[in-house]
């Protein structure tokens, strides 16, 4: 049996007929950027969100350093970020002229430990930006009150988390501000890049709402310094198709995630099994990653039964070349070197099928025994 590791592909096949009739009206519209299809798709996400603004963007990235921009973060000034997460985390805060200060994880969430937040502080602290690694939301209750204690910032990265419940309330509107991801592998995916910033905060919003497009508000009026990070409106449209039916896509791969577990668990081989949440937390199940000291080699056996695994991340953003010779080339990170070592992503997708699922769990079973 082929197990793909994404079926992007199909899934977006699947929405042919829609696409196509969107892209007619799109085309037909003559508003190609900042129409209201943009205003639509955003007033549709903060509704699905319960948060009070969103504002379309180019991508998370921009998203997030946007949103740093908005509180006037100075060169020199510090932001704690996780230490284990994609990159793009911590150029936000690089491309802003700040520092960030990296915070080692929970070795049972992924997610950055709110115990080790405090003593990381300093009186260069600005903000904290949380990362719900995975699709599983991070402790946002102990995080919020170590931000309220030292007047900080907090921000969401929620690449990965659409979806994603903390004690009944949507990832993104859990702190000042946060940042989401339409890449196309995510789960509410466009057809190229795409991103949204969602807040409760008007002066945040007013101020990103400007900077995402050039610093103006009016026509060859510019208010800030700002850049051109607006979403496409083509991918407005895609994406209010895709909202129709990404919390059913949601629940299939709650129930694949489960699956793996019931399955892995059982089994009683050597590997670490990521959590989906508690009874208050809900993850969107963006990646299914387990760690394993045998890793490479379970990779390759993997690959030739036909399963496509990847790994999320191989290399922790302190070791990245871009940062050689940097302050943080040499920190002392062991907990997230070890995941970063030991992670191996799973196939997950609301395409696949339990069939797909046991197959992968039978061939890890096989591989340990």
């Amino acid at each position: 049996m082929k197990v793909p590791f994404l079926k992007l592909r199909e899934h977006n096949l699947s929405f042919k007929k829609k696409y196509q009739i969107a892209f007619e009206e799109f085309l037909n519209s003559g508003e190609y950027i900042l129409g209201k299809k943009i205003k639509e798709f955003e007033d549709e996400f903060k509704k699905n969100n319960a948060v009070k603004y969103s504002l379309g963007v180019s991508n998370c990235l921009d998203g997030l350093e946007l949103l740093l921009r908005s509180i006037r973060i100075n060169p020199g000034d510090e932001v704690i970020v996780p230490s284990n997460t994609y990159i793009a985390t911590w150029l936000a805060v690089l491309n802003v002229g700040a520092i960030p200060i990296p915070v080692e994880p929970n070795i049972d969430t992924f997610n950055i430990d709110p115990l080790k937040i405090e003593s990381a502080i300093t009186e260069k602290t600005k903000a904290i930006i949380v990362v719900h690694l995975y699709g599983l939301p991070c402790e946002m209750d102990e995080i919020n009150q170590i931000a309220k204690k030292y007047s900080l910032y907090v921000f969401e990265d929620c690449a990965q988390s659409y979806g994603s419940k903390y004690k009944g309330r949507m990832s993104g509107c859990l702190s000042d501000g946060s940042a989401f991801s339409f890449y196309p592998s995510k789960n509410l995916g466009a057809l190229g890049d795409a991103g949204m910033i969602a807040t409760n905060n008007e002066n945040i919003y007013e101020i990103t709402k400007k900077m995402r497009n050039y610093g103006s508000t009016k026509k060859y009026i510019n208010d800030e310094i700002g850049k051109n990070s607006r979403l496409d409106e083509l991918q407005a449209y895609m994406l209010s198709i895709r909202l129709n039916t990404i919390d059913n896509e949601n629940h299939i791969r709650t129930k694949l995630a489960k699956r793996y577990i019931e399955r892995l668990s059982s089994s009683n081989i050597p590997i670490k099994l990521p959590s989906i949440g508690r009874s208050d937390t809900l993850s969107s199940c963006h990646l299914f990653v387990i760690l394993s000291k045998k890793r490479d080699d379970l990779e390759k056996f993997l690959l030739s039964k036909e399963i496509t695994t990847m790994k999320h991340y191989p290399i922790p953003p302190h070791k990245q070349k871009a940062l050689l010779n940097s302050p943080w080339s040499n920190l002392d990170l062991p907990i997230s070197e070890v995941i970063h070592d030991t992670c191996l992503s799973l196939p997950i997708s609301c395409m696949h099928l339990n069939d797909e699922i046991d197959y992968v769990c039978d061939s890890i079973i096989e591989f340990f025994n």
